[in-house]
């Protein structure tokens, strides 16, 4: 019998597109390999009127994709690594991480506004308090307002008068070949991304070696130590979609070293600490610096006291 992994996905057009990139690129490590996709609807699918925080954070998008995993219906799911709570849940474990693609994040405007040449009062549409956040730090003569929905969606209400500009992961825009909308390419200085952005992650079961020697083809050590790095800075500042924090680590070429630069801010964009380092241990880099961002005082904004 030939090879078979099940992958379950969810239903969104660039969920369907990071399944099919990865079961492309092990159907091609793997001749023979046999793959089906098995599309899920999560809760965070369904309910699009709230912001996350409200109603429970990341895990919305993930929980009924894990439990299928778990009950050993499917074999693999593809993750938004920056949609992914940053503690597996017991039994799985993330089997891969590829190579990443871009990190920044776009600005989106019908009237074709930059971010520097919005109008004072411009509504700017972002579900993400990270990006709210540094938006408001930039621009404190705008509002933010709630923005749900997949990136179609988003991009729809983008191109009609609700907003005057959106804010959008550029990784998903540029997957799904999207990218001629983009008015602005913002850059690091001024919004640093969410810890794993731009980064895909292929979650299976730790008791599955069949699986994990398959999904080894498409491992990238440099992209998994960045992104170790980076979750480990927001699991210290307290893990959750609710708190305004942002990190990119890139590995050194001359000494392979990891640079970490990681942002927390209160909700306001009002305070916003930026603190930066180089290591050789990923995990440690990434504890370090949310200690650092601790005493500097993003401790009494993060509500960790």
């Amino acid at each position: 019998m030939a090879a078979r992994l099940v992958f379950a996905t969810r239903p969104s057009a660039l969920a369907r597109w990071q399944t099919r990139w990865v079961i492309s690129a092990l159907q091609a490590a793997h001749p023979g390999l046999e793959c089906e996709e098995r599309v899920i609807t999560t809760q965070g699918d369904k309910i699009l009127d709230k912001p996350l925080p409200e109603i429970g954070g990341k895990g919305l998008f993930t929980l009924e994709l894990e439990s299928e995993l778990l009950a050993g219906s499917v074999q693999c799911a593809v993750h938004s690594l920056k949609d992914l709570p940053v503690e597996n849940p017991a039994g799985l474990t993330l089997g891969c991480i590829p190579a990443r693609a871009e990190v920044r994040d776009v600005l989106i405007s019908r009237e074709g506004f930059t971010l520097a040449s919005l109008p004072a009062g411009a509504l700017v549409g972002t579900s993400s308090p990270r990006r709210a956040a540094q938006i408001r730090a930039a621009r404190p003569d705008v509002k933010t307002a709630s923005l749900r929905g997949n990136v179609d969606t988003r991009l729809r209400k983008a191109l009609s008068e609700q907003y005057d500009a959106i804010i959008l992961a550029g990784a998903g825009l540029t997957r799904l070949g999207l990218a001629e909308h983009v008015t602005e390419w913002l850059e690091l200085d001024v919004m640093l991304p969410a810890p794993g952005q731009g980064a895909l992650a292929v979650q299976c079961r730790a008791d599955d070696p069949e699986t994990l020697a398959r999904l080894a083809a498409l491992e990238d050590p440099a992209t998994r130590r960045a992104v170790t790095a980076e979750r480990a800075f927001l699991l210290g500042l307290g893990g959750g979609c609710s708190v305004p924090v942002a990190a990119y680590a890139r590995v050194q070429p001359l000494t392979g070293d990891l640079h970490l630069d990681g942002l927390a801010a209160d909700p306001h964009g009002d305070q916003v600490i930026r603190v930066s380092g180089t290591g050789a241990d990923a995990l440690e880099l990434g504890q370090r610096l949310s200690l650092a961002a601790l005493v500097r005082g993003a401790v009494d904004f993060l509500g960790l006291r």
